[in-house]
């Protein structure tokens, strides 16, 4: 018996569960006695439609009670069923009311839906966001590096925020304007007495263009020196000057020595000839002795002459004591 009454009273239970999770009675009521007129039959059928009537519920009560009237329940199932988060869409359009700033449903769902934080986005509207740069390196005229870091006042511009571009952007467009500006300064010295002139030149250039932020102000927080770029450059080109004199000079004594060794096997081979040439002679004189053609006593005048002349070549070669 004891057993068969736990039974029911478990059966009882779940049915009622399942009765008001499918017919959300509390939250009928709820939304009733906030004003917000929503029948039992649509929460019913919220389940079917794999939507959180709780979350359309409360969604629809703050508009409500902020004093949104144009919102309904069907924008808000099909944002929900879309992917969009309801809830930060109505955070968003309360407070975009509350600070007078123009946002309609269908700019914010599809401010959402584009992936970005519309809720956010309206409090960066009321509340600026400070953006601080990385150290941007830049060189003046003078060759001096300059390094620099910025801090960049950004509000939302809500109109942008589909489609425009994000805080890397505008980074990497400061950056560019620092860069700018440093290189077109004639002496480093400039740059570091009057550091607002960047501010006011990189503000020129509208770098918010296309971007979902509107630049409100860029301040120089820091600025410090760094290399001598243009000395290090001079440094290497001479190096590189260097090294390209000696290449050359290295080219140069590589065609002396080629020229020395092509002049000295000339000379090898001159040699090799005028010894070809004298071992010819003693067969030609003794051809001419065969033939009659060169007497005994013309070898013996030959041979004088020849002693003679070495003789005074001897004679004519300095002693080794000679100055």
């Amino acid at each position: 018996m004891l057993e068969t009454t736990i039974v029911l009273w478990v059966i009882v239970s779940f049915l009622i569960i399942l009765f008001f999770y499918f017919v959300p009675f509390p939250l009928w009521f709820s939304a009733k006695i906030s004003g917000v007129h929503i029948s039992l039959l649509q929460l019913m059928l919220m389940r079917f439609r794999k939507v959180p009537p709780s979350v359309i519920a409360r969604a629809m009560i703050e508009a409500h009670k902020a004093g949104l009237k144009n919102l309904t329940r069907d924008e808000l199932e099909a944002h929900y069923l879309a992917g969009g988060h309801v809830e930060r869409v109505v955070h968003a359009l309360v407070s975009a009311s509350k600070a007078n700033i123009d946002l309609n449903f269908q700019m914010a769902t599809a401010i959402d839906l584009a992936g970005r934080d519309v809720f956010l986005a309206v409090q960066m509207s009321v509340n600026p966001k400070v953006i601080d740069t990385p150290p941007v390196a830049a060189v003046a005229k003078d060759g001096i590096q300059l390094i620099a870091k910025a801090r960049v006042t950004v509000r939302a511009n809500i109109k942008q925020l589909v489609g425009g571009a994000g805080e890397d952007t505008i980074l990497a467009r400061v950056g560019e304007g620092i860069v700018s500006s440093i290189g077109s300064s004639a002496s480093h010295k400039t740059v570091l007495e009057n550091p607002d002139s960047i501010s006011k030149l990189v503000l020129k250039k509208g770098l918010d263009s296309g971007t979902a932020f509107e630049i409100l102000s860029i301040d120089i927080a820091d600025m410090d020196i760094g290399k001598n770029i243009g000395a290090v450059l001079q440094m290497d080109q001479a190096q590189a000057d260097k090294n390209i004199a000696q290449a050359k000079a290295e080219e140069r004594r590589a065609m002396a020595i080629a020229l020395e060794q092509e002049m000295k096997a000339k000379a090898e081979e001159a040699r090799a000839k005028v010894i070809e040439a004298e071992a010819e002679v003693p067969k030609a004189m003794a051809e001419a002795f065969r033939s009659g053609n060169l007497g005994i006593m013309d070898y013996y005048k030959m041979k004088n002459l020849e002693a003679d002349t070495t003789m005074r070549e001897t004679i004519a070669r300095p002693t080794n004591g000679s100055k």
